[in-house]
């Protein structure tokens, strides 16, 4: 697969962080486009306590990666900007309120939106985690323009019957849940298998 990821502005970096490293673990990922928002570095450097965009990737995975191209917001020129370079999807994780409004209302203003945009008219997946907390009626409208567009909402909401000794635990099984999505499950993923 070759996949498009970004991470906005939104708190949860660390699910940013363990979808990476899943997705530089997981073979059948060949290739990954990458965007951070300029608010997606700042969250980091305060949730992760650290900043930098050149190694930024590299800080994220604790090493450096031959599969991940990281490309600049700013860059609507892109090669993910245009619907004839091929992509298998996107996922935006996680998805500030900002973002989701642009995709939703299809303002294509900065990379990030670009490329969302393109996977929506081409009718490729596109999954957007959103993070906030509690909804507004505009956040709830957006979200139902983005599905309505073909995007599939997947809220920042981890599980806990598997019962995660920390929050890393907790946003792997997360992101597990989306990639399956996505169809790319993990064979560590925690599934319920009922009670007796």
């Amino acid at each position: 697969m070759k996949l498009t990821v970004a991470i906005t502005g939104a708190s949860g970096s660390v699910f940013a962080r363990e979808l990476l490293r899943a997705l530089d673990a997981d073979p059948r990922v060949v290739h990954m486009d990458f965007v951070a928002s300029q608010s997606a570095l700042r969250v980091a450097a305060e949730e992760l306590a650290f900043s930098g965009r050149n190694d930024f990737v590299e800080k994220l995975l604790g090493h450096a990666s031959e599969k991940i191209v990281q490309h600049n917001d700013s860059d609507i020129g892109a090669s993910i900007a245009s619907g004839s370079y091929p992509s298998d999807g996107m996922i935006v994780l996680p998805c500030s309120m900002g973002t989701l409004a642009s995709i939703a209302n299809g303002l294509a203003q900065s990379l990030i939106e670009r490329a969302a945009d393109v996977v929506l008219k081409e009718r490729r997946p596109l999954i957007l985690c959103v993070r906030e907390t509690p909804f507004n009626k505009i956040h709830l409208r957006n979200m139902t323009l983005a599905a309505d567009a073909g995007a599939t909402i997947f809220p920042v909401i981890p599980s806990f019957y598997n019962q995660p000794v920390d929050s890393d635990e907790m946003a792997r099984q997360f992101v597990y849940r989306v990639l399956a999505h996505l169809g790319l499950p993990q064979s560590d993923a925690y599934i319920w298998k009922g009670t007796p």
